[in-house]
């Protein structure tokens, strides 16, 4: 998995009853785009993340950059 600063990291939910969860990357700290990533999630709180097969990084789109 790569990433960059400004990609979105979406985490689906692994039960019925949770939500997936959306959060910015704001830091990549592995080499070449690889993880773990500081992410900011939408209800404010940000961690560390070394995503799992339940994670897509989205790519910012070009006009964003």
């Amino acid at each position: 998995m790569r990433a960059a600063i400004g990609d979105q990291l979406h985490v689906h939910s692994r039960t019925v009853e949770e939500t997936d969860r959306t959060g910015l990357i704001l830091e990549v700290r592995g080499t070449a785009g690889a993880p773990p990533y500081l992410v900011r999630f939408d209800d404010g709180h940000e961690r560390l993340v070394y995503p799992g097969p339940d994670c897509i990084v989205e790519p910012r789109r070009a006009q964003e950059a």
